[in-house]
C-alpha cells in the first residue's frame, strides 16, 4: 500500500533533507502578543540565570553545584554530602511536576523556561536578525559570494556569539565552583590559572558550538524531554495546536481569493500563505500535528493570528489546545493521569519538606579507629576514636568540645579541647575516650557521646566502645 505524500514528515526530522544533508533553518522575525509575552518571561529568566551564582542569602551562594567538592546550595540552603537524599528527592519532585506540566499543557517548558531556547531565541537570534535582517535577507546572504559585506557580517556575527558564550561560560563556571573562587582566579595573574582558563576556554567552545552550528538540533536530536511527549501527552493535552477541523473543512485549505464566499465553498480557514512555517524556529510544519521538534514557543500562533486579522477571519485557527477541544468542543479535564503525578508529586513534596524539618544543623560522625583494641590506662579501659563535624549552619561555632553522656567516663581530645568551626565547614580529628571496666557491659558497650558548642548541646552521636570480655 502507498504511502500518503503528506505523511513523509514522519519519517525524517524537518532540518534533514532526503538524502541527509542538513537544511539550515531561516525562521522570520516572531511579532505579536505571545512573542512580547515571552520575551519579558525570557529577559526576567536571563536576569535570574546570571545573577543567581552571585547572590547570596546569609553568605551562602544562592545556586551552587559544586561536583568536584559535593557542595550544593538551593535557594541559598546548603546541601552537603550527608544530604544527598533531600537532594535526590528534590530533584525527584522537579521531574514529576515536569512531567505533570507536560501531561497537562505540553512542551511549554521548552518554549517559554529552557535556558537553550532563551538564550537560542532571545539572544543569539536576535543578533542574528540585528547584523544580518530578517529570513529574506539571511537566506540571500547564505547564497552571496563571500565578498566584503558577508565577510563584515559574519565576522561581527561570530565574534559577538563568541563573545556572550564567554560570558555564558564564566556564569556556568561560577555555578560548578562558586562566584567567589571564581572571582579570585579572574584577578590572579594568567601565568598562575591556566588551567583555568582552558576550562573556561572549553566551556566557551561548547557554548559556541551550541548557539553558533548546532542551534535548534539540542532540541530535536540531543535533548531527551521531546521524545517524553510520546508517552505523556494525549488527547486532553493542551498544546499549540492547528485546528484541523475549521482550517480543512469539507475542500480543505486553500489560497485566499477576497472575491470568494469560502463558507459557502467548503474551504477551509487556513489560507495555505505558510507563514507559520516560514516563523517557526525548528523548521515545521504545524498543521501535520504535534511533532517532536515542537518546542511550543507560540511564534506560529502569533504570524497566524495576524494573517487572520488581515483577511477578516476568526483568529485562533492555530491556538493552545487539545485535540478533545478541536474535535468535540471538549474543556479542559483535569484527568485521572494528572491527578496521579500530582499526588505522587505532592507526597514526595511532603517527604522532602518533612526531612528538611529533621535535618541537624551539625553532622557529626565518631568512630572507633580501625584495627585497634582497647588499651588499659591505670584502672580505666582506652579506645581510640576519630570524629568528624559539619557544620551546616551559616554562623561560626566558637567552642566546640565533647562530653561522654552515658556511661560515666571521660573524654580527651587530640590537640585543642575546645576548638572553632567555621561556617559551612568541617572538622576532624581523634579522641581518646576512657572508661571504668565497672560501668561497661562486656566486651561491646554503646555509649552516648555529646557535642556542645560552650553550654549548648548541638548534636548527640551513638557509637561502640570496645572493653575486655568478661567470664562467669
Amino acid at each position: 500500500m502507498s504511502k500518503m505524500p503528506d505523511e513523509s514528515f514522519r519519517d525524517v526530522i524537518g532540518t534533514v533533507d532526503e538524502k541527509g544533508k542538513r537544511l539550515w533553518v531561516f525562521p522570520k522575525i516572531p511579532k505579536g502578543k505571545f512573542y512580547k509575552n515571552r520575551k519579558k518571561v525570557s529577559y526576567f529568566l536571563l536576569l535570574f540565570l546570571i545573577s543567581a551564582p552571585f547572590l547570596k542569602i546569609n553568605g551562602n551562594q544562592f545556586l551552587l553545584f559544586n561536583v568536584i567538592e559535593r557542595k550544593f546550595n538551593i535557594f541559598g540552603f546548603p546541601f552537603w554530602p550527608q544530604d544527598f537524599y533531600l537532594f535526590v528527592i528534590s530533584m525527584l519532585v522537579g521531574v514529576v511536576f515536569v512531567a505533570l506540566f507536560t501531561v497537562a499543557f505540553g512542551r511549554i517548558f521548552c518554549g517559554w523556561i529552557c535556558p537553550q531556547t532563551i538564550f537560542m531565541e532571545m539572544v543569539f537570534r536576535r543578533i542574528e536578525f540585528w547584523i544580518e535582517g530578517d529570513r529574506g535577507a539571511q537566506m540571500r546572504l547564505a547564497k552571496q559570494k563571500w565578498d566584503a559585506e558577508k565577510i563584515k557580517k559574519r565576522c561581527l556575527k561570530w565574534f559577538l556569539f563568541f563573545v556572550i558564550s564567554f560570558i555564558i561560560a564564566n556564569v556556568f563556571l561560577a555555578y560548578l565552583i562558586g562566584s567567589d573562587e571564581l572571582i579570585q582566579l579572574i584577578e590572579q595573574p594568567l601565568d598562575q590559572n591556566w588551567s583555568t582558563f582552558i576550562a573556561l576556554l572549553i566551556f566557551t567552545g561548547v557554548f559556541y558550538f551550541i548557539y553558533a552550528w548546532f542551534r535548534e538540533q539540542v532540541c530535536i536530536i540531543a535533548c531527551p524531554y521531546g521524545r517524553l511527549q510520546g508517552v505523556l501527552l494525549d488527547n486532553k493535552s493542551i498544546i499549540v495546536a492547528y485546528d484541523h477541523v475549521r482550517g480543512e473543512k469539507e475542500m480543505g485549505r486553500a489560497k485566499f481569493d477576497k472575491k470568494e464566499n469560502r463558507e459557502l465553498a467548503g474551504k477551509g480557514d487556513c489560507i495555505d500563505c505558510k507563514q507559520c512555517v516560514s516563523v517557526c524556529p525548528t523548521g515545521i510544519d504545524i498543521r501535520n500535528g504535534t511533532q517532536l521538534e515542537c518546542i511550543n514557543c507560540t511564534a506560529c500562533i502569533d504570524e497566524c493570528d495576524a494573517i487572520m486579522e488581515k483577511v477578516n477571519l476568526p483568529k485562533g485557527l492555530i491556538r493552545y489546545a487539545s485535540e478533545d477541544e478541536i474535535t468535540k468542543k471538549a474543556t479542559f479535564e483535569f484527568t485521572p493521569r494528572m491527578k496521579g503525578y500530582s499526588a505522587v508529586m505532592f507526597i514526595l513534596t511532603g517527604i522532602f519538606i518533612g526531612l528538611l524539618f529533621l535535618r541537624n544543623d551539625v553532622e557529626a560522625t565518631v568512630l572507633r579507629l580501625p584495627g585497634q583494641l582497647f588499651e588499659h590506662k591505670g584502672e580505666n579501659i582506652s579506645n581510640v576514636f576519630t570524629y568528624k563535624i559539619v557544620n551546616k549552619t551559616v554562623h561560626d561555632f566558637e567552642n566546640i568540645h565533647f562530653k561522654l553522656l552515658n556511661p560515666e567516663g571521660e573524654i580527651k581530645a587530640v590537640g585543642k579541647e575546645n576548638f572553632k568551626i567555621t561556617k559551612g565547614e568541617m572538622s576532624q580529628g581523634t579522641l581518646f575516650i576512657e572508661i571504668h571496666p565497672n560501668n561497661l557491659a562486656g566486651d561491646k558497650t554503646e555509649i552516648k557521646i555529646g557535642v556542645f558548642n560552650g553550654e549548648d548541646l548541638i548534636e548527640t552521636e551513638k557509637t561502640n566502645f570496645l572493653g575486655p570480655r568478661s567470664f562467669n
